[in-house]
């Protein structure tokens, strides 16, 4: 389990491609912290460490994760390549504060930003989903866009609005984002049981 709230921005250094699954070696300042078989939330994603990549001296400088095909169809790591900024969460620790929300690393959907408006100290986002019964949102509610926490500022069936604030903006991916790109949404988990629920009655 994860909470949205982003321990460190990544850089992705390497794209291997083997058969239908991609290798990504990631540089992170946290990496030393590391160890084998770890779950990190990448861009909101789950993706397990596979090896550690060290210097010739020994010291630790980055990891890598694989992505299988499934995981490609359903996020935008199809799209990563070399330079690409990744917000990074370790697993929460039993007896941490939750400062953000319950936030899986399970990917719904990949939706596009059609907005990003400059309010002169904050940005707002507006994001546009496809419209499913399963994806909700409401006003003043959390949303997780990357991997990102976030608070619902405008709410309708097929899209919705966030707000930034500088340090948020500065310290996560969001800087590199423009209108058109594509996110990774997780919707919260309460909600998705609450709209499985009433589907079956």
């Amino acid at each position: 389990m994860f909470t949205g709230i982003v321990e460190n921005l990544a850089t992705i250094i390497a794209v291997t491609n083997e058969k239908s699954n991609v290798h990504f070696d990631i540089e992170s300042s946290i990496a030393r912290e590391l160890k084998i078989d770890q779950s990190i939330a990448h861009d909101g994603c789950c993706l397990t460490v596979i090896a550690l990549n060290r210097s010739d001296s020994g010291q630790v400088l980055g990891y890598r994760v694989t992505a299988i095909n499934e995981t490609l169809k359903r996020t935008t790591l199809a799209h990563w390549r070399i330079g690409y900024l990744v917000n990074l969460e370790r697993c929460t620790k039993v007896g941490d504060r939750l400062d953000g929300h319950i936030v899986q690393g399970h990917v719904d959907c990949v939706a596009s930003i059609s907005e990003m408006v400059d309010q002169n100290g904050s940005w707002e986002i507006t994001i546009h989903h496809d419209l499913n019964e399963q994806f909700n949102t409401v006003s003043k509610g959390s949303i997780s866009i990357n991997g990102v926490s976030l608070t619902v500022v405008e709410s309708k069936s097929d899209y919705f609005s966030v707000a930034i604030i500088p340090y948020t903006w500065e310290n996560t991916s969001f800087h590199q984002l423009k209108v058109g790109d594509n996110v990774n949404l997780e919707f919260d988990i309460i909600g998705k049981y609450v709209a499985r629920i009433l589907e079956k009655k």
